[in-house]
């Protein structure tokens, strides 16, 4: 299923993956008030929508992935300073509390208010051509909001010398991948593909133990210790026994599929490893 925005394009497929185009790479991917409001839109489709497990989120064109907002036209902030919002509000999945899991794939220019996709993406690889930079200082703007969501990814002292090196220094897709930025670099060409590939296998699990999961850790960062832990326990007693429903649910699936095509039992290993021929292993 593909649905209509002028300027992203979403789609969703059978094996519940959906995709997340930005599709303005004329500017560079730069995102304005109206892609801000399609993505938020979109945030709230894929979160209820029970046929989407994962998501990847990309960008058209080979120059770049976003140059964050475009600042060649206004992005139509009330008169009132006190009611201005964050665009950032708008892109993200955990502002829109939409835990399903997000895989981000990277290419060339990734800066500035881009920032804000990598930040809250649960998974991001790039391609070998990515270059990653925050542009804020070198034209005079204060970098203040990006870095704090970047800092919980890579540390402060990484978050600071990208905040205050500006134009001037550009981080590769190796020192991304030394510092964590992202997770895995991929030759241009396998890109989108690699990244849908995670999403697929994110998506294969049950969905209330991936959205579980996404929740508890990045809820996590916005408490102590230990009332974090405490939070999280709370979160495996809801989330487990919805999981291992769903678990179970496609293992019984599987077998009534099976059973329908006239198809043998297989031998299934059970917890300790040792076969059972005939008899699947179930969820306990």
């Amino acid at each position: 299923m593909t649905s209509i925005y002028s300027t992203i394009r979403y789609e969703t497929g059978p094996d519940r993956v959906a995709t997340i185009t930005l599709d303005r790479p004329e500017v560079l991917n730069a995102f304005d008030r109206r892609m801000c409001g399609e993505i938020r839109d979109v945030w709230q489709r894929v979160k209820l929508d029970p046929q989407v497990h994962a998501v990847v989120l990309r960008a058209a064109g080979d120059r770049a992935f976003c140059a964050g907002l475009d600042v060649k036209k206004p992005y139509g902030q009330p008169e009132d300073v006190w009611n201005h919002e964050d665009p950032g509000e708008l892109l993200s999945p955990k502002w829109q509390k939409c835990w399903k899991p997000v895989v981000c794939a990277v290419q060339g220019i990734c800066t500035a208010g881009a920032f804000y996709f990598l930040n809250e993406a649960d998974v991001v690889i790039c391609s070998s051509d990515a270059t990653f930079f925050d542009s804020h200082v070198t034209h005079g703007r204060v970098c203040a909001v990006e870095p704090i969501g970047l800092m919980r990814k890579i540390g402060l002292a990484e978050t600071l010398r990208i905040a205050l090196s500006g134009n001037d220094e550009r981080v590769s897709a190796e020192t991304a991948l030394r510092i964590g930025l992202v997770t895995e670099v991929v030759d241009r060409p396998r890109l989108w593909e690699r990244a849908h590939e995670i999403a697929a296998g994110i998506a294969r699990k049950p969905s209330a133990a991936t959205q579980g999961t996404v929740r508890a850790i990045w809820e996590s960062l916005d408490r102590p210790y230990r009332a974090a832990m405490e939070q999280a326990l709370i979160y495996t007693r809801l989330g487990n026994p919805l999981g291992m429903a769903q678990a179970q649910a496609e293992v019984d699936a599987g077998e009534q599929a099976a059973g329908s095509t006239g198809g043998a039992g297989t031998a299934r290993a059970t917890p300790n490893g040792s076969p059972t021929a005939g008899r699947p292993w179930r969820l306990r």
